[in-house]
This record gives structure tokens, C-alpha cells and sequence, in this order.
């Protein structure tokens, strides 16, 4: 079987044919950095950092980018509300998304380009679509002409009459209610770029399509990102793009499930967001990282306490078989018989076989982990016979080769030596609480740089309650 891929564009899978033989050029649309992630954030990091590994396993050389959107009108909004300067919130997200990402052993892209790096870029592609005809100017915004592009909606199947498409960004300047901003004019207070129709910035759409030609050209072979990202930001890339340059932008359209809490999409509006941070202060970044790969990535993923606990578990699972299988390698003779060699050898390579045909189908990395966990089955059965040599070195060999594919560790992630009991961490900073309120603040401050040399900050949120909060730092290796 060779690789297909479910095309969102076609509604189908697709064999997965790239542009240029052997070489894979992919974009994915990163983050809005204006809060900290949340396991949305998270599971998109992990989906297409596996994808990007398996293309790279099957034997394909692969660029892969991922921008970040470093002006918006959400980092606009929580600057003005606190008060700062909307740099700021973005030099301070940026710092914590990368390390986040790492403790979920995501991978740096091939390049990670930022918005504001490329300003004078979009407005070289803005004037250009001016003067083909599908954008036009109104009080210095810029607006893309949706009725200009016939095929508008072909990646969300959504029609101009359709009310939804209308109430994206509404505007009783546009021409039609579903046209889209290109470059919106600067309001006071805003950062602004000067452009040929006054101070302004970019829009959200344009950035993506800018940024993916820079690095990869077009078409390029995979587009990438969360579902909810096909309406409207990835249909209008679409349109802005292929209306720019007369082709294709990405041959190959994918997008990955939402998180649910209760059968509902983990959103802000909904209260039921889970950041990232809080639970890798509970779990290592590889119960997580299997946690989202136990799911095929289009489908949606229900969090849990329960559904982490199984994770970490079937983690177990597979790291105790290893480290038994290490021990009876290093502690017996080979005695295992020719047969029972032959055996386990087989079954790693038919898990390995099994592996790679679950992942050819569309990236479904929940069949891939039952093949590794067939292969551990049948290794532990091979252990309780006693049976030491050449094939339970080979068993061990696949499992860790098919463990890094999953950019799992391969060996057992162990806790960070002097970090401290929650329990412990709770009662010292409830003890610098009552130690504020009755003014004892050099012992307050003492509590606070104790924990800050622990890796572990203070925050003092509203109403006099606090937290602790762990400094993510980078494991090693990734």
C-alpha cells in the first residue's frame, strides 16, 4: 500500500503524489501568540510534527514551515486590556510557546517565520491583487473582492448566499458582506505600517499566503491545520492566492480534530480550556504526546483525567517491557532456541510492516500504536519463556525504531531530579499567602525566591489567591 492522504479540498483520500519526487514542501498555521496554549495548541503541535516525522521515516526530504502570527487583533486586545505594549505580549508568549512545544518533543520547523518580519512582502502581494482587479481600497482598508473569484467556497463548500459566510467581518463598506480584509487601516493606538494607503497592518489571511510562497513557492504539496481553520481563514488564503498567482497554492489540503471536553470543542467562550502548562507541572510531555497520537488526527480527541491516566499507562506498558527486556539481556547467556528467535524476529518485522500500513492510511497513528503494542504482546510472552538472544534484541531494536518515528522517547521519560512533591509546593505558597496578608513580606519574598531558584514561579492572581507555576525547561535530545 503507498501513502494516501484525506484531501479536505476533494473530500476524499488521495495517493499522496509530491510535486517534486522525494522532497515534500509543507505548511501549517501556527499560533496567535496572545495567551498561553492550551491542549488545542498542543495537539496541533504533535499531529504535524508526526506527520513531518513519518514523511521523513517513508523516505522523503521534507521543508516544513510553520509561521507565527506576531500582530493581530486578539494581541491588540490583550495589550490594550493590560495596559502595555502589544510587543510585549507577544516577546512574552513566543518564549513559553517554544518551550512548551518542546516538552511535547515537537521539532523546530524548517523555518518559523513571524508576520512582522514580512510586512513589505504582503504589501507588495495586497497592490498586486489591486491591480489584477480582485481587491479594492475604502478609507485606506483594502478588501478582496469575493465575487471576483468564482471559485470562492470550494474548500469549505460554503456559498456566498450562505448567512454564516456573511458574518465574518462585517462592514457596511464592502462591496459584499463576505469580502475580507487585506489590509486594515490603522485605528489610534494601533501599531501601523506605512503603506500606499495610509498607516495600517496586514490581515489575517494574508499573512499565510505571503509567508507559504516565500519559503516553498507554489503550489507547494501540503497545507496544514485545525479544523476550524478551513473556514475562513484557510478559504480565504485560497482564494487571495491562487487570485494572486493564476495556480494552486497547496496540492494536498489536511486538517486535524478539535480536543473536547463533555463532546464539546475546548474553546475560551465555553470556559472549558485546559492550558498546557498546567498539566506538564502533572505529566511528562511523552503522556501527552501519546495521549493525542492514541486518536487518528482527524478525528476529534476527548480529554480527561481518566484518558491520560490510560495513556500513561499504555506508556508503561511499553517501557516495561523494554527495560525487561534489558535487564534479561544483560543479566543471561542467549539460550533462546533457533525457533523461538526466529519467532519474535518475525513478529517485529510484521509489526513493523503493520506500522508502516496503518501510517501510510492517512497518518492513522492509533493503528500504528497497536501494532507496536502486538509486538509488545508477543514480546512478553517471549520473556516469560526465558528466552534471551537475538530476537528480543531485534523486538527492542523495532520498538524503539517505531517509538522515535512517533517522536516518542525511547526510553522511559523520568521525572526531573529535585523537583518537588505538588503537595509541598501548595503548602509553601499558601504559607507566603498568609505571610502577605499579615504583612510579613521579607518572608513572603524569601518563599518566593526559594521556589524562583526551584524553577518555580509565583503567580498572584485576583482576589489574593496564588500559584505556582514550573518554568518549562527543554529536555534534552530534541
Amino acid at each position: 500500500m503507498s501513502l494516501v492522504a484525506y484531501n479536505t479540498l476533494t473530500r476524499q483520500k488521495e495517493p499522496f503524489e509530491p510535486i517534486e519526487p522525494g522532497k515534500v514542501r509543507m505548511y501549517v498555521c501556527g499560533p496567535t501568540v496572545y495567551s498561553s496554549c492550551h491542549l488545542g495548541h498542543a495537539r496541533h503541535g504533535v499531529v504535524w510534527d508526526t506527520i513531518r516525522r513519518y514523511l521523513e521515516y517513508a523516505g522523503f526530504r521534507v521543508t516544513y514551515v510553520v509561521n507565527i502570527t506576531d500582530v493581530d487583533d486578539k494581541i491588540i486586545d490583550r495589550a490594550r486590556k493590560e495596559g502595555v505594549d502589544w510587543r510585549e505580549i507577544t516577546s512574552r508568549y513566543i518564549p513559553e510557546y517554544f518551550e512548551e512545544m518542546a516538552e511535547l518533543r515537537v521539532q523546530r520547523p524548517t523555518w518559523q517565520p513571524r508576520a512582522t518580519e514580512h510586512i513589505a512582502d504582503m504589501i507588495a502581494a495586497v497592490r498586486a491583487l489591486i491591480e489584477k482587479g480582485y481587491a479594492y481600497v475604502v478609507e485606506g482598508n483594502v478588501y478582496f473582492s469575493v465575487a471576483r473569484f468564482p471559485d470562492y467556497g470550494k474548500l469549505s463548500r460554503r456559498s456566498l448566499d450562505d448567512e454564516s459566510v456573511a458574518r465574518i467581518e462585517p462592514d457596511p463598506r464592502k462591496r459584499h458582506p463576505a469580502d475580507f480584509a487585506l489590509w486594515k487601516a490603522a485605528k489610534e493606538g494601533e501599531p501601523f505600517w506605512d503603506s500606499p494607503w495610509g498607516r495600517g497592518r496586514p490581515g489575517w489571511h494574508i499573512e499565510c499566503s505571503v509567508m507559504s510562497a516565500k519559503y516553498l513557492g507554489t503550489p507547494f504539496d501540503i497545507h496544514g491545520g485545525g479544523e476550524d481553520l478551513i473556514f475562513p481563514h484557510h478559504e480565504n488564503e485560497l482564494a487571495q492566492s491562487e487570485a494572486l498567482t493564476g495556480g494552486r497554492l497547496a496540492r494536498y489540503w489536511l486538517h486535524n480534530g478539535f480536543v473536547t471536553v463533555r463532546k464539546e470543542k475546548m474553546s475560551k467562550s465555553l470556559g472549558n480550556v485546559v492550558e498546557l502548562g498546567d498539566l506538564l507541572r502533572r505529566y511528562t510531555g511523552s503522556v501527552l504526546r501519546f495521549f493525542f497520537l492514541s486518536a487518528h488526527y482527524r478525528s476529534p480527541v476527548e480529554f480527561s483525567p481518566e484518558s491520560l491516566a490510560d495513556a500513561a499507562a499504555g506508556l508503561d506498558r511499553i517501557y516495561n517491557c523494554l527495560e525487561a527486556v534489558d535487564r534479561r539481556l544483560a543479566s543471561q547467556p542467549a539460550v533462546e532456541s533457533a525457533a523461538e528467535g526466529g519467532a519474535l524476529a518475525r513478529s517485529a518485522e510484521a509489526a513493523r510492516e503493520a506500522f508502516v500500513r496503518h501510517m501510510d492510511d492517512d497518518f492513522n497513528t492509533a493503528g500504528a500504536l497497536g501494532a507496536i503494542f502486538e509486538l509488545v504482546a508477543d514480546t512478553n510472552v517471549a520473556l516469560q519463556s526465558h528466552a534471551c538472544g537475538a530476537g528480543l534484541a531485534e523486538a527492542t531494536n523495532v520498538l524503539r525504531e517505531l517509538l522515535s518515528v512517533l517522536g516518542l522517547p525511547v526510553e522511559r521519560e523520568r521525572p526531573r531530579a529535585g523537583e518537588l512533591d505538588e503537595a509541598l509546593v501548595e503548602l509553601l505558597v499558601s504559607v507566603r499567602a498568609e505571610a502577605r496578608r499579615l504583612g510579613q513580606y521579607a518572608l513572603a519574598d524569601r518563599i518566593r525566591e526559594g521556589l524562583a531558584r526551584l524553577g518555580l514561579e509565583i503567580e498572584d492572581l485576583s482576589g489574593g489567591a496564588s500559584r505556582a507555576v514550573r518554568r518549562i525547561r527543554r529536555p534534552e535530545g530534541t
